[in-house]
């Protein structure tokens, strides 16, 4: 049996061409084998008719055995030549044909040096991917943060206001500067939820970007 791989034409056909030669040889030898067994069979019905024979059926047996051996030997040789042909005219493909998955690689031509570029840049690629998606999600992480914050400022300055308008309708001046402060304090509050607003409006910006 041929050991050249033909890796070519195995991609063309979907089986090496030397599994394919092999099993045609199995089954001619199967054939011969079979073949062999009719003949002895016939042989012995032969012979059984023929009066006074004096040939036993383990003679016969030996004769058949014999014929096969040399039958076997011819067979292998023409079968030796047989292969020889059919792998290098019927199941080669010759060196200057190209399949058709394989022209775009004619129309497309590329180095090593080149494909290995390409495989770096995929690389990078993929890994600032990866990077963008932690970053969205790190992002995202933060908005819903901000947004709790924003909640709990809302109800501190809700709170303030209620103490103001509880403080006018009682008249307490004796608290004037200490609501002076919670105003300042109110106000500052606002201008930090103010900022908060703004960077939550930035981050899902951000976000949608992504």
């Amino acid at each position: 049996m041929s050991v050249d791989p033909m890796a070519y034409e195995t991609q063309f056909f979907g089986f090496t061409p030397q599994t394919c030669m092999l099993r045609v040889y199995i089954a001619f030898q199967d054939y011969l084998f079979e073949m062999m067994l009719v003949v002895e069979g016939v042989m012995l019905k032969k012979l059984d008719s023929i009066p006074g024979c004096k040939i036993s059926p383990s003679q016969i047996r030996k004769c058949t055995e014999k014929f096969l051996l040399f039958m076997k030997e011819h067979f292998d040789k023409l079968f030796a030549k047989m292969e020889e042909v059919l792998l290098q005219l019927v199941l080669n493909i010759p060196k200057n044909v190209l399949l058709p998955e394989d022209r775009v690689q004619e129309e497309y031509p590329y180095s090593k040096e080149e494909f290995q570029a390409l495989q770096d840049e995929l690389q990078q690629l993929q890994q600032q991917c990866r990077a963008e998606a932690a970053a969205e999600q790190a992002l995202r992480a933060e908005l819903e943060e901000q947004k709790a914050v924003k909640a709990e400022l809302e109800k501190i300055l809700q709170c303030f206001d209620g103490l103001e308008s509880i403080c006018r309708e009682h008249g307490a001046g004796n608290f004037k500067e200490s609501f002076a402060l919670l105003t300042q304090s109110s106000k500052k509050l606002q201008d930090v939820l103010k900022d908060v607003e703004e960077k939550s409006k930035k981050i899902e910006q951000h976000g949608q970007l992504m």
